[in-house]
């Protein structure tokens, strides 16, 4: 009688070592396919949404530093009759500095469009763009230094390292350009957190952000570098990478998964693709100069942010999912402490044009009901003084406003104190913006979770709560 010898038990671990080499492989084969369709297995492909989204990207317009809300978008008429005197209730019990008396605000709010929302005249053109705002006057977070409101605003958490909210967004519906990255971020800073506020964390690496300059330099120098090789063509660099890829996958079947090597091989294969496709998405010189005008190109004071808010209409309509715009002056950003009429003036001038143009430009090429723009810093201002001019920061009550995307138009959300000190009507948690962002992509946020170190994380954490009231 024969008998068959016994099969030798294949461990959870060997089956992943002797099978390693299609899990990060999978996305590579079917991009050196060339003409092939996009598989799934692709990180950054296409994905459904759990249910019918309202819009299929962010632009987010981040203003460093914290603009703040008595100045801007919500208007306080009794701070300005009770200038000078004490605060009538208790300031909050931890505050980022000293304060003293209120403050009013040195600029005059007016009435615009059908809507009759009342705009400081600290911004006349996104005035004239009142009827597309939804603005919530009624955000709250949990911490009052910028590291941390920085790191709130971005992951959703302020003292661990978490993936960014654009990571979340990539990781929950892919991108619909596989020639470009699917989160970019147009000169972030690189203070409080920085490539924190845009990494992936523990997110497979494809879907961390892809800064384009950063904060420190001009935008016109905020260009992808060596996208050209006069070394080597395209064809050479092709049989380079099909080599390395020959390597790294002999690698992967000796060590199994990796998914640092993954990573590198998703991004060696996106760079070589960005070449053909990023340069005609920098050169600003294909737009007409009506366009170029309009975003304030033609003027020193907008150049720098309206070539960054003209970038990222570019990278939208060519299927970017997630683009955060920042606008960060190292000298003089959104925190004025001091010198508040001088400072939030210069910064105000310098995007005010850019911001209107780009509402107008998504509007008229019919982008801006699927494209949700989202502005704000990572707190506000308070009502009272610091020093004789200028005002500490406030996470207890602040501003930020939407458009587009399914939420509604010419609308005010929530309120502040009379003072513009606590968020106290209708209040909106960090936590519950990021839940209505995703819920607005179609992404339900108790579900866009990812295991990791034995748990499921989301970028809600174990909060957040929809705001139905902004939906139209």
């Amino acid at each position: 009688m024969n008998v068959m010898p016994a099969a030798h038990p294949v461990s959870r671990r060997q089956m992943l070592q002797r099978s390693a080499a299609g899990f990060g492989y999978l996305a590579l084969s079917s991009l050196l396919a060339g003409d092939q369709p996009v598989s799934a297995a692709i990180p950054l492909a296409p994905k459904s949404p759990h249910f019918p989204a309202r819009a299929k990207r962010i632009i987010f317009l981040f203003m460093k530093g914290g603009p703040s809300q008595v100045d801007t978008f919500d208007p306080k008429p009794l701070l300005q009759e009770k200038d000078g005197q004490p605060v009538p209730f208790a300031k909050p019990r931890v505050q980022f500095a000293p304060t003293g008396n209120l403050l009013k605000s040195p600029w005059k709010f007016q009435k615009y469009g059908e809507s009759g929302i009342e705009v400081s005249e600290l911004f006349p053109q996104v005035a004239k763009c009142v009827d597309d705002l939804c603005i919530i006057n009624s955000l709250h977070g949990s911490n009052a230094a910028h590291g941390g409101a920085l790191l709130k605003m971005h992951t959703g958490s302020d003292s661990f390292s978490r993936p960014s909210m654009g990571s979340w967004v990539t990781y929950g519906l892919g991108t619909e350009n596989q020639d470009l990255p699917g989160f970019v971020t147009i000169c972030p800073t690189l203070a409080h957190g920085g490539v924190k506020n845009w990494s992936s964390a523990f997110l497979p690496a494809p879907y961390s952000g892809t800064p384009l300059g950063n904060a420190s330099i001009p935008a016109t120098q905020a260009q992808v570098r060596y996208l050209r090789n006069a070394a080597v063509d395209r064809g050479q660099q092709r049989r380079e990478l099909d080599l390395l890829a020959e390597i790294n996958r002999e690698h992967l079947q000796t060590t199994g998964p990796d998914q640092a090597l993954e990573g590198r091989i998703d991004s060696f294969e996106l760079a070589f693709r960005m070449q053909a496709a990023f340069p005609e998405i920098e050169d600003l010189g294909r737009e007409s100069a009506a366009t170029r005008t309009a975003y304030g190109l033609d003027d020193k004071v907008t150049e720098n942010f309206g070539r960054q808010c003209l970038l990222a209409r570019r990278f939208v309509e060519r299927g970017v999912r997630f683009v955060q715009v920042t606008h960060s002056d190292a000298a003089v950003q959104w925190d004025q402490h001091g010198n508040l009429k001088a400072g939030h003036s210069k910064n105000a001038l310098e995007v005010d044009r850019p911001i209107a143009a780009l509402l107008q430009d998504l509007k008229l090429r019919g982008l801006l009901d699927d494209t949700l723009v989202l502005w704000g810093g990572e707190f506000g201002r308070t009502p009272v003084a610091q020093g004789t001019d200028g005002r500490d920061h406030n996470p207890e009550g602040f501003t930020m406003w939407l458009a587009g995307g399914g939420v509604k138009s010419g609308f005010k959300y929530g309120a502040t104190d009379e003072f513009g000190y606590y968020a106290v009507e209708n209040k909106v948690h960090v936590h519950d913006l990021h839940a209505t962002l995703l819920h607005l992509l179609g992404l339900d946020h108790e579900r866009l979770t990812y295991r990791y170190a034995g748990r499921d994380f989301r970028l809600t954490d174990v909060s957040g709560h929809v705001v139905k009231g902004i939906l139209a």
